[in-house]
């Protein structure tokens, strides 16, 4: 059978918040180690593959601020999740309730609901902040763990987290950071955030598909979810994927440094751009933050009165942007945000635009011209 072909080059991929473009310094550290040995292993292909992995956590803790040490490499960010949550409770027994504010992401949510007895979702304001006071108020003699996303998937709100590491260390409670979207976009120092947990994926930040960490503090120990081996330190049993991890860490060596800013300046440019040309369209807001300072700068979510979200999207599609709507794991069933719902605005009439490093001033002028011209075409087949 044949493979199916990519889409053309002319096409404007806006959906970097699912994921990412893999860059091509992450590539080309990858290829020699395609068919790496098993790093375990104390015959010289062991040993290499084992330098290159060790090396690969060194680049990964400098992005994030930490030592190599605090770094457990995973699948990506939904196995580092579940992996904080499973650890959490499985330390205590008797600590069995988890809480976190409404607009986490559904791999949060899902990994507590199986896990916990008692799961607390906490409430968050028009823009998708959470309420501190409401979150610290929920954690009890039970709680297990507190989650807070480090910046909302679908809007963009960069979260509270230092007020709640606080309430959380004084109450002796693990608190668990989601650091997924705005991991390659804001700058982030583990060490110094005062958090337990942390869990980022690669492939949002341009490195591969089937690569993350959970970052641990120093000193704090969590039961393994994957046993069967002394991988990880014995933190996640299972054969490291050597090539993807060394990808993972060419792309958060590119981005240590002025990179980072570099890449976060022309972000925000461009979004400003995209929020210039979607306001003059009658009907459309734009969801989260108005304040730039209080959001990540490549994402963009906007509310559409008088069509529907998918027919939206397909417009563009046709007209060559790629573009999202909903959240990113429930995009199939085109339901209503939860997120959305939860910040009690629109929730079944979204449009996610998300630019990242390959982005350039031609996506971004396809899309101009694109949206206006098709939410004024659907909105002519309504009314006719």
């Amino acid at each position: 059978m044949t493979s199916p072909v990519p889409p053309p080059s002319s096409r404007a991929y806006l959906d970097h918040a699912s994921t990412s473009v893999l860059r091509p310094q992450a590539m080309e550290a990858m290829l020699p180690w395609l068919s790496a040995a098993d790093p375990g292993r104390m015959h010289t292909e062991g040993r290499m593959a084992r330098v290159a992995l060790e090396a690969a956590r060194e680049e990964v803790a400098g992005l994030f601020g930490t030592r190599p040490r605090q770094v457990v490499f995973t699948s990506g960010a939904t196995e580092a999740i579940n992996s904080a949550v499973h650890g959490a409770l499985a330390r205590n027994c008797t600590l069995t309730t988890i809480v976190g504010p409404a607009v986490e992401h559904s791999a949060v949510r899902d990994a507590s609901a199986t896990r916990a007895t008692s799961v607390v979702w906490t409430p968050v304001d028009t823009t998708g902040r959470a309420d501190v006071e409401a979150l610290i108020a929920a954690i009890g003699h039970g709680t297990a763990l507190v989650h807070c996303q480090l910046a909302n998937h679908e809007v963009g709100t960069l979260q509270p987290v230092a007020e709640i590491a606080n309430a959380c260390r004084d109450r002796g409670v693990l608190f668990h950071v989601d650091a997924a979207t705005a991991a390659g976009h804001v700058p982030i120092d583990f060490d110094d955030m005062g958090i337990d947990l942390m869990s980022v994926g690669a492939h949002k930040l341009g490195g591969p598909r089937g690569a993350g960490a959970m970052l641990v503090r120093r000193g704090l120990r969590v039961p393994p979810m994957l046993v069967g081996g002394s991988q990880e330190r014995e933190r996640r049993g299972g054969l490291e994927d050597v090539a993807a991890m060394v990808g993972f860490g060419a792309a958060a060596a590119t981005l240590t440094g002025p990179v980072l800013e570099v890449e976060a300046v022309q972000a925000k440019a461009q979004l400003d751009r995209l929020r210039a040309a979607v306001l003059a369209i009658a009907g459309v807001q734009v969801f989260g933050p108005a304040d730039p300072r209080d959001r990540v700068p490549h994402i963009l979510c906007l509310g559409i009165d008088g069509v529907e979200a998918e027919a939206v999207l397909l417009g563009l599609d046709q007209a060559g942007v790629a573009a999202h709507s909903g959240s990113a794991c429930s995009s199939e069933a085109l339901e209503p945000s939860p997120v959305l719902e939860a910040m009690g605005v629109a929730a079944d009439r979204s449009l996610r635009l998300s630019v990242g490093w390959s982005t350039t001033e031609a996506d971004i002028d396809k899309a101009v011209t694109a949206l206006p011209a098709v939410v004024e075409h659907l909105r002519g087949l309504r009314s006719g």
